[in-house]
C-alpha cells in the first residue's frame, strides 16, 4: 500500500489567498504559573531514540530496535496530529468564535490535519503497529484557557500547537529515516506544519518566523514551546556574529525532542 497517496489532500490550498485578519496585541491572559502539572500520554511510548543502536547487536535485534524508533516517533506525531485536528474541529463548530473572515484559513487547515492524522494511522498500521487512541483533550488545560469563547485565546493555542509540531517533526527526523517513504511523507508534512505556524502567527499580527526564544504576545505559560530557539550556534557556525543574535537565531529553527514535545501536549490530555 503505498502510504503518500493520502498526502494528496494537501495539495488544496486555494484558501490562503484569502487575506488575513490582524489582531491587537494579546493581553491579560491567565498563565499556568510557575509550574504546571504534566500528565503522562496514554500511549505507551518507549524512549524516542535518537542515537544507533549500541553494543553487540544480531540483524534481527538491530532490525526491531529501527522499527521500535519509528514507531514511538509516529506515535508521538499522532498525539500532536489527534490534538490539532479536534482542536479545528471544535474551533470550527463554535458558533460565532471564528470571525467570517479567518473561518477559510482554518478550515483549510483543519482538512490539512485530518489528512496528516489518517496518514499516520496508515503508515502505523501499515508497519504493524496499532495506532494509539485519540486522547480525551482539556483545552482548557485544567481551566486556564477559554479557547472556545475568546477568539484571541483561540489564537494564542493555535500558534503554540502549530509551533510546537513544526519543532516535533524536526525533532523526530533522525528517528524515521530507517524508512524512505515514511520520512519523505514525515518531511512533507513538516513544511506544511510551518506554513500553518507562518499563517497562523501572522493573524495575531506576529512575524512569520521566530527570533530567539520569543514567541511573539505570547503568555508564559507557552515559553516551553520557544525554549531552544535562542541557540545561534549551527555546526560550528556562529550566525550571531555574522548576522546579528535575533536575524542569526530566526535563520535556523531549533528541533524539539520527543520528551519535551510529550510534556507540552500532555497540558491538555484530560
Amino acid at each position: 500500500m503505498n502510504i503518500l497517496k493520502i498526502l494528496d489532500k494537501l495539495s488544496d490550498d486555494k484558501f490562503f489567498t484569502t487575506e488575513a485578519s490582524r489582531l491587537d496585541t494579546i493581553t491579560n491572559i491567565t498563565s499556568f504559573g510557575k509550574k504546571a502539572a504534566v500528565a503522562a500520554i496514554p500511549l505507551g511510548l518507549g524512549v524516542l531514540m535518537t542515537t544507533p543502536v549500541k553494543g553487540e547487536t544480531t540483524n534481527a535485534e538491530n532490525s526491531m530496535a529501527f522499527k521500535s524508533t519509528l514507531t514511538d516517533a509516529l506515535q508521538l506525531a499522532l498525539v500532536l496530529e489527534y490534538l490539532e485536528d479536534e482542536y479545528y474541529r471544535i474551533g470550527l463548530g463554535t458558533s460565532g468564535l471564528i470571525p467570517n473572515a479567518d473561518r477559510t484559513v482554518f478550515m483549510q487547515i483543519s482538512k490539512h490535519e485530518t489528512a496528516h492524522v489518517a496518514f499516520l494511522k496508515s503508515a502505523l498500521t501499515s508497519l504493524g503497529e496499532n495506532p494509539g487512541a485519540k486522547p480525551t483533550f482539556d483545552f482548557t488545560a485544567k481551566g486556564n484557557f477559554s479557547p472556545f469563547t475568546d477568539y484571541s485565546q483561540f489564537l494564542v493555542l493555535a500558534q503554540a500547537f502549530e509551533d510546537t509540531g513544526v519543532r516535533a517533526y524536526k525533532g523526530q527526523a533522525g528517528n524515521v529515516m530507517s524508512n524512505k517513504d515514511v520520512l519523505t511523507a514525515a518531511l512533507q508534512i513538516h513544511s506544511v506544519e510551518a506554513r500553518h505556524a507562518s499563517q497562523v502567527r501572522r493573524m495575531r499580527a506576529n512575524k512569520g518566523w521566530i527570533e530567539l526564544a520569543n514567541g511573539g504576545n505570547m503568555p508564559s505559560a507557552t515559553n516551553a514551546v520557544y525554549a531552544g530557539e535562542q541557540n545561534t550556534n549551527q555546526a560550528g557556525f556562529n550566525t550571531a556574529s555574522a548576522f546579528g543574535a535575533e536575524a542569526g537565531s530566526a535563520s535556523y529553527d531549533e528541533p524539539m525532542s520527543g520528551s519535551d514535545a510529550q510534556a507540552i501536549a500532555s497540558l491538555f490530555i484530560a
